[in-house]
C-alpha cells in the first residue's frame, strides 16, 4: 500500500501498534496516528516547556515500550533527552543531557540495550530489564572512529551484531557489540546516512534512508541520489520489529 499521511510536523520516529495504527514521536510530542483515516491525536510532550527542541529517533522496546529521544534544533549541547513511553501513556525520563539522541536496539536475549548518542561517537551498552523497563550500569562498547563518519540509527541482526548508518560517512558499518569489533562496511552512495533496518518477508533485506540536507553542492554532484531510499541483501537477516502495545 502507497499513501501518504501528512503530520503537520517533522517526524522523529513511528513505530507499529498492535492496535493497527501507530504511534509517532513527532517534533512536538507523542501522537497516535491512524493510517486509514489520516487521524492525528496528541499523547503527551515531555518538553512541551523547553522551546527548540525536537524528537528524533526511537524504537519498542521487547515489551511494547516506545523509547524515543530529543535533540536541541538550535544545536544546543546536552539539551535532550531519552523518554519512554509506556502502553499506559505514562513517560519517563531515562536518560538525561543528550545531545542528538539517534539509535537505539535491545539485545537478542532482552538482556542488554543499546543506545547512540552521536556525538559521543560511540555505542553505550546499558543493562536492561525487561519486565519494569529500566537501565543501569552505562558502559561504552563501540567507539566509531570520527574518520568513518558519525553514528546515526541503528539496527540489530539475527546474529545479534549492530549495524550502524554513518552520517558524513557514506556507508552502514556491522559491529559486534561483545568486543567493540568492526566486522564489515557497507558503502552507499549518499553523504549522509540516516538510519537502517531490516525488511522483506524473509527479513533478508537491509533498507537504508539517506539525507540530503547537510550536503554541499560538491557533494550533491558526487551523490546525485543523495535523500533516496537504498536497500541491500547483506546476508545476514534481521529480527522482527516490536510493536507498541497500547492504544489511546
Amino acid at each position: 500500500i502507497n499513501k501518504e499521511v501528512h503530520t503537520g510536523q517533522m517526524i522523529g520516529t513511528v513505530v507499529p501498534a498492535e492496535s493497527g495504527k501507530v504511534i509517532a514521536a513527532l517534533e512536538n510530542g507523542f501522537y497516535q496516528l491512524d493510517i486509514e483515516t489520516g487521524e492525528k491525536l496528541f499523547i503527551a510532550n515531555p518538553e512541551e516547556n523547553i522551546e527548540g527542541n525536537r524528537f528524533n529517533d526511537g524504537k519498542c522496546d521487547p515489551a511494547g515500550r516506545l523509547w524515543a529521544g530529543t535533540m536541541s534544533m538550535k544545536g544546543k549541547k546536552h539539551a535532550g533527552a531519552l523518554y519512554r513511553l509506556d502502553p499506559d501513556g505514562s513517560i519517563h525520563k531515562m536518560i538525561d543531557s543528550v545531545t542528538t539522541s539517534n539509535g537505539i536496539a535491545w539485545s537478542l536475549d532482552a538482556t542488554k540495550m543499546y543506545y547512540i548518542d552521536t556525538p559521543t561517537q560511540k555505542v553505550t551498552t546499558w543493562d536492561y530489564d525487561n519486565e519494569t523497563g529500566e537501565i543501569s550500569n552505562p558502559r561504552t562498547t563501540i567507539e566509531i572512529p570520527r574518520s568513518l563518519g558519525a553514528p546515526d540509527g541503528m539496527t540489530i541482526d539475527a546474529e545479534g551484531n549492530l549495524w550502524i548508518a554513518l552520517w558524513g560517512g557514506s556507508a552502514v558499518s556491522c559491529w559486534d557489540p561483545e568486543n567493540g569489533e568492526l566486522l564489515r562496511t557497507i558503502e552507499v552512495p549518499a553523504k549522509n546516512v540516516t538510519s537502517c533496518a531490516f525488511g522483506d518477508d524473509d527479513l533478508g533485506t537491509l533498507y537504508i534512508t539517506t539525507a540530503r540536507s547537510g550536503t554541499s553542492k560538491e557533494d550533491l554532484e558526487k551523490f546525485p541520489q543523495a535523500g533516496g531510499l537504498f536497500k541491500t541483501k547483506p546476508g545476514p537477516k534481521g529480527i522482527k520489529a516490536f510493536f507498541f502495545k497500547g492504544e489511546f
